[in-house]
């Protein structure tokens, strides 16, 4: 016999703009077993007995909200994922940045979403074996989610052996720990070069106080938009962009869909992004 489904169509569909609204995110019918089970231990732990009673919680209490949040994101990556970005990354567009720029000058690089930090910390583990000149200037590697729990554990910095699979032996050795508990934790050096801050992609006002960046990263995350929460979430990154700065996203996506402010730029590596420069 079939159980009762833990929500009815119209508490569904009241969830689902509740995390559209909040994300950007798009749920439907078609998640309804994956929402529902998340909600079901959110109804556990704060001891609701039904969904309006949850609900009724959900809007007034700030927490609770950030806890639905963080049980609803998907957080799935490993160290070097499409390692073609980061080729480009060092071999076309910082060479490029660096034109305009003198030894010691700040470059940032923003990593949102970085989940549980492995693309952020992929990227400094990169610069340092692949780009000769990562002394020469001043790099900042921000690494950001709207996932609270995964940002706590990016900065614990301890990885299991399906996050470290891609990299070469050589660097697990290098720049990781020995393996305790079936985890090994990144070298303090690699903690202290990323900063991992709260961000959320659909909230412009919110992601200004992030400042402005020369390369970012946002992989697989607009796939989980509607058309109208791409067009948001690209605004807001364009803002963040300086002019002359690149976008990478994910290999399903493409800005060029989404909004016409960006550049396609084609390079040896990869397929990028670039915000316009400045005219002179």
């Amino acid at each position: 016999m079939n159980e009762a489904p833990l929500l009815s169509a119209a508490e569904l569909r009241r969830i689902c703009a509740f995390l559209y609204r909040e994300t950007g995110m798009l749920f439907g019918e078609s998640k309804r077993y994956y929402i529902e089970r998340r909600l079901a231990d959110r109804f556990a732990a704060t001891r609701a007995a039904d969904f309006a009673t949850y609900f009724g919680r959900l809007r007034s209490d700030a927490e609770e909200r950030e806890a639905l949040i963080n049980a609803v994101t998907v957080n799935e990556t490993y160290f070097y994922r499409e390692e073609h970005q980061l080729a480009c990354l060092s071999r076309s567009l910082l060479p490029d940045l660096v034109t305009t720029r003198r030894p010691g000058d700040r470059i940032r690089i923003w990593s949102a979403p970085c989940s549980t930090g492995e693309e952020a910390y992929s990227i400094a583990i990169w610069l340092l074996e692949n780009w000769p000149l990562v002394d020469a200037y001043n790099i900042e590697i921000v690494g950001s989610d709207i996932d609270t729990r995964v940002l706590e554990a990016a900065r614990e910095g301890l990885f299991g052996e399906r996050a470290l699979s891609r990299l070469p032996p050589r660097l697990v050795e290098a720049y990781f720990g020995p393996v305790r508990r079936h985890r090994r934790e990144i070298i303090q050096d690699l903690k202290e070069s990323v900063a991992f801050t709260q961000a959320n992609l659909v909230d412009g006002p919110s992601l200004a106080a992030h400042g402005t960046f020369d390369v970012i990263f946002c992989r697989n995350v607009l796939i989980y938009f509607d058309d109208e929460s791409r067009l948001i979430a690209a605004g807001n990154l364009y803002d963040r962009l300086s002019p002359g700065g690149y976008l990478c996203l994910g290999h399903t996506e493409s800005m060029s869909r989404i909004s016409d402010l960006f550049t396609l730029r084609r390079f040896e590596d990869a397929v990028v992004f670039q915000r316009p420069k400045e005219a002179c």
